[in-house]
């Protein structure tokens, strides 16, 4: 590594434009209590991606919206990362492709990488070491997610919760800035992987009749091997075991105490995980962000969406120290230390 340290440049996101409320669920069905679904989740609507739009177009939106705002001349950006679990197509790799769209040089490197409510802390993690160690000079990280499209219409348990967004970043060198992104802690728990997934539609189990055959649980939900399947106790359990110690690792690895984080920016799961989470990690009280009620959950773009929509509302300021932190499929963590500015 150089001694050359990088920072979050800037951010701006992008929301399909379909909106389904909560009000338009109840319509559709009628047997769900709504309001006992909105008090867990805070969620009230969410953003739904059109039947020919996907991930990527959506992160061409937002990355085409930071390279308005004129940050940094696009001849400048050497890397293009992108993060999703809605590939457009097996291959090509959609990164390849946003490079074309977005008209940025053929000497960029490009690539994409599957993670969802980790991806965007992985994501940094990547491009503060492209320009640390100088292999890049900027770097423009995309995070984008469609799980709508994986989602049977009538499974409350995710339809409830997900809706479809990107985000786009533009990590850089900090050299004059007070902006810095700093420690990070990582990890990774295979175990859970059949806790949140969709089982088919890859090589493992190919989609068929067989995989479309659909089933009723004991909730009342429904779904077949082609749709989202969530394990919710599992995954509370997962997160509530394992984020407060993470949180308190990187505290420890920055040298922080926990007052002297300005913002706590964790992946907007739902309400109910957040409140438990703030609790059981002894966030400071007016500390956690709190960014889903109109968006709801959008995976790997729900950390930089929530951070710029308190950036734009004036409540995250230059100089203030947050802390980030990614959790859920995988199982995957991810959590780091940036000043803003």
């Amino acid at each position: 590594m150089t001694d050359v340290k990088s920072h979050i440049a800037g951010i701006s996101y992008h929301l399909p434009e379909r909106i389904e409320t909560n009000d338009d669920l109840a319509r559709e069905n009628v047997d769900w209590e709504m309001e006992s679904l909105y008090a867990k989740s805070g969620i009230r609507c969410r953003h739904v991606a059109g039947p020919d739009e996907t991930a990527s177009d959506l992160g061409f939106q937002a990355a085409r919206k930071l390279l308005s705002r004129g940050l940094v001349d696009p001849g400048e950006i050497d890397a293009l990362l992108f993060c999703t679990q809605g590939p457009d197509h097996f291959l090509p790799s959609a990164a390849c492709v946003l490079q074309h769209r977005l008209r940025l040089g053929k000497h960029v490197a490009a690539l994409d990488f599957s993670l969802g409510c980790s991806g965007f802390v992985y994501g940094l993690r990547l491009a503060d070491s492209l320009v640390r160690s100088a292999a890049a000079r900027h770097v423009l990280l995309i995070t984008a997610d469609t799980y709508t499209k994986f989602v049977h219409p009538r499974d409350r348990t995710v339809r409830t919760l997900f809706g479809d967004g990107a985000a786009a970043a533009l990590i850089g060198p900090a050299a004059g800035t007070p902006g810095e992104i700093g420690a990070f802690v990582l990890g990774t728990n295979g175990e859970g992987a059949n806790e949140l997934i969709v089982p088919a539609g890859g090589l493992r189990l190919p989609r068929s009749a067989a995989t479309a055959q659909e089933w009723t649980d004991d909730a009342g939900c429904v779904r077949s091997k082609d749709h989202l399947y969530m394990n919710g106790k599992a995954v509370f359990g997962f997160a509530v075991a394992v984020v407060p110690r993470v949180v308190a690792e990187l505290l420890k690895k920055a040298a922080l105490t926990a007052d002297q984080v300005d913002w706590y920016v964790y992946h907007q799961a739902n309400k109910f995980m957040l409140d438990n989470l703030a609790v059981r990690s002894k966030v400071p009280a007016g500390k956690l962000v709190l960014y889903l009620e109109d968006v709801g959950n959008t995976v790997s773009a729900s950390i930089p969406i929530a951070l710029e929509a308190y950036v734009e509302a004036g409540r995250i300021v230059s100089g203030q120290r947050l802390m980030l932190i990614g959790f859920g499929v995988g199982y995957s963590w991810g959590a780091c230390v940036v000043t803003w500015g």
